[in-house]
């Protein structure tokens, strides 16, 4: 039988490497690192956490913890390693970036139908069947061929689009003086005290808010000049421009968040979490930022008890890349135009790490029961994963643009619901009720002696 070939060893490649071989598919999976690294790496390790090393909220009442827990009963690679790496974090779903990893390459290696190839692709094939998973920071030769790709099939006008992604600092847990901060998880979720908690006044947060305004920042290079920042993880200079409160209702908000030795909500709270499952580092939540390297330590050295951290890692900016996925890609992933070249993860502008795994399911799912001569099957509308294609396939503006997976694609409940929380109950069972029936339908063992391949290479 032909071989599947996945480009890209992030999430959503692995993922969709790990599906495609769980339904019966030979896989060749293709990493360019380490003969090649992109700019935002620092490991060759697959599926590298590049920013943030949360996946975010697990509740179910939460779009994101709903889309693990139905990756989660697909049998999901992400999802088992993420929870086997877990570190404390509350209400969030965060990992140990090097165990979570780890259990991800150690996985992968014992599935018998993926072969790992380390190798810079520099060419997209449309004469076998192929998963496009390269991320939003593939390499030069691949974007070139990327856009040849996308010219040749669907025109002129269907260039590459861009945006801005950043990565937070991350400090050393025994540089901290932690007399001056307080253990809590927002409305003591999780263990109740899974956050370092710094509380700032009102001059410490007004002192916070001019540095972050009057400090040195990195000059966006040329190419970088008319490319949009992602709203959903904007620089926080940029979120401090847009007015002196901006931040007290982001990323800083008190709410939830009393300080237990006053009794007191502070007026601001930046809150530090776990970087680690032993505790040794600290990434500080929500502090993206282009802010020049000596700025950061100035700025972020003022705040209480990081007077004298040790950086582990500052925040950077990079430029990422997605495409416009409502015109060029149909409900399963598979680029209008061709037989079978799926395309999966952030370059689909897919945001997120959780999105980007279910990118990677939905692709490999799709291309491996194609391959055996399998019916597709439709990954229900009413579910998580649902919602992310319908982001994808939302023509109605012009203007698409990243987004993470959110509740506003539902269809609403037959009985309406006003409570919120009780209706995404409602709503996030309805979804695992009709997942668990498609695990079933995936599940079925292929017809033996049949598949359906282009060009049947073995």
């Amino acid at each position: 039988m032909e071989r599947l070939l996945v480009v890209g060893g992030g999430l959503a490649g692995c993922e969709a490497a790990w599906q495609a071989a769980r339904a019966g598919v030979e896989v060749t999976l293709v990493e360019m690192r380490p003969l090649r690294s992109g700019p935002a790496h620092k490991t060759a390790s697959l599926a590298e956490l590049v920013c943030s090393n949360s996946l975010r909220g697990a509740a179910l009442e939460n779009a994101v913890g709903l889309l693990k827990e139905e990756l989660a009963r697909l049998d999901s690679l992400v999802v088992g390693a993420a929870r086997a790496s877990a570190v404390p974090a509350g209400g969030a779903l965060a990992v140990d970036r090097e165990r979570f990893a780890a259990e991800i390459e150690r996985r992968i290696a014992a599935q018998s139908r993926i072969a790992v190839v380390r190798e810079e692709r520099t060419e997209i094939p449309l004469d076998r069947p192929c998963v496009v998973a390269c991320g939003p920071l593939p390499s030069d030769a691949f974007l070139a061929a990327l856009d040849r790709l996308l010219q040749s099939v669907a025109g002129d006008g269907a260039a590459r689009l861009h945006y801005f992604d950043a990565a937070s600092p991350i400090v050393a847990a025994d540089s901290i003086d932690e007399s001056v901060m307080y253990r809590k998880s927002r409305y003591e979720k999780g263990d109740g005290d899974d956050y370092l908690n710094i509380p700032l006044d009102r001059g410490q947060y007004a002192q916070l808010i001019a540095d972050l305004r009057r400090l040195p920042r990195h000059e966006p290079k040329a190419f970088e000049t008319e490319t949009p920042y992602f709203e959903g993880c904007l620089p926080i200079e940029a979120m401090a421009d847009r007015g002196d409160e901006t931040l007290r209702y982001g990323p800083l908000k008190p709410v939830g968040l009393r300080d237990p030795r006053t009794g007191r909500t502070p007026y601001a709270v930046v809150q530090l979490r776990k970087e680690n499952a032993e505790g040794s580092a600290f990434n500080l939540v929500g502090f993206q930022t282009r802010l020049t390297w000596p700025a950061q330590k100035e700025a972020f050295g003022k705040l209480p008890g990081l007077a004298h951290a040790e950086w582990l890692r500052l925040g950077v900016m990079h430029r990422n890349t997605f495409i416009d996925a409502p015109r060029l890609l149909d409900e399963r992933l598979r680029l209008r135009g061709t037989a079978a070249l799926y395309f999966a993860g952030q370059i689909t502008g897919a945001e997120g790490y959780v999105e980007a795994a279910a990118c990677g399911a939905m692709a490999g799912t799709h291309a491996a029961r194609a391959m055996l001569g399998l019916a597709p099957v439709t990954f229900p509308r009413a579910s998580a994963m649902g919602a992310v294609i319908a982001h994808l396939q939302n023509r109605t503006t012009p203007d698409f643009q990243p987004a993470n997976v959110t509740w506003a694609p539902f269809p609403p409940l037959e009985t309406p619901i006003r409570e919120k929380r009780v209706r995404r109950r409602a709503l996030a069972e309805r979804a695992l009720a009709a997942i668990d029936a498609l695990a079933t339908e995936v599940a079925a063992v292929k017809p033996e002696g049949q598949a359906v391949g282009i060009g049947a290479r073995r």
